[in-house]
């Protein structure tokens, strides 16, 4: 989803979206150039891989039907991760009205509960219909989901998730994230589906520049 949407609202935006999530099918993906199917920071963007592993950072929001088309392919990715790549997910804030779903996320983070109800919080969202736009919502939404509410609570409003998402529109900007989904490389690189030509190739690039710069993170 195109950053410059959001100035029309919501609704407008996720109606007008017209991102390209699949590629044709190649028998193999030719050299990706630079330029043209992914960018260069001007500046080196803050990374948090060990020692030894590319960082590679998945930029996302839950109420962008985009990042909920992507989620199964990117799930199937992670299960055969290469192993010099240490990833994260980092959810975005465009405007005031994405903190509370940065917030829900770096709760679950904290919660050990990523695995159990990302997935979910896509399902509930986008095929469920659910609005988890503000905090009682989304507080209501866990609890049914069998979270302990004074756990969640304690773990949204901390002061470690504030922290968290701060630091996460930091990481965006100085990606310069224009739209969802979106992978940062190395704190170097940065793609999308409109540079790539789908998700399917941005995945594709990822793990061509991670072989690369293995070892320069």
């Amino acid at each position: 989803m195109d950053r410059r949407q959001f100035s029309l609202g919501a609704s407008s935006a996720l109606a007008g979206a017209a991102w390209v999530l699949a590629a044709p099918a190649h028998a193999q993906m030719k050299k990706p150039e630079l330029g043209t199917h992914y960018l260069a920071l001007g500046a080196v963007a803050p990374t948090e891989a060990p020692a030894g592993k590319v960082e590679v950072v998945e930029f996302f929001w839950y109420n962008c039907p985009h990042c909920n088309a992507f989620e199964p392919e990117l799930a199937a990715w992670l299960k055969k991760l290469p192993k010099n790549i240490a990833f994260r997910r980092v959810p975005v804030a465009f405007n005031a009205s994405f903190v509370p779903q940065q917030r829900l996320y770096f709760s679950l983070e904290a919660l050990g509960l990523v695995e159990k109800l990302h997935g979910k919080v896509f399902d509930a969202i986008h095929n469920q219909k659910i609005k988890l736009d503000e905090g009682q919502a989304i507080a209501n939404w866990v609890v049914q989901n069998g979270v302990d509410q004074a756990k969640f609570l304690n773990a949204y409003n901390s002061f470690s998730v504030e922290t968290k998402t701060k630091k996460s529109v930091q990481l965006q900007e100085a990606y310069k994230v224009e739209g969802v989904p979106a992978l940062g490389i190395a704190g170097r690189f940065y793609t999308d589906a409109g540079l790539a030509g789908g998700m399917t190739r941005a995945l594709q690039i990822v793990e061509i520049l991670a072989a690369e710069n293995k070892g320069t993170t």
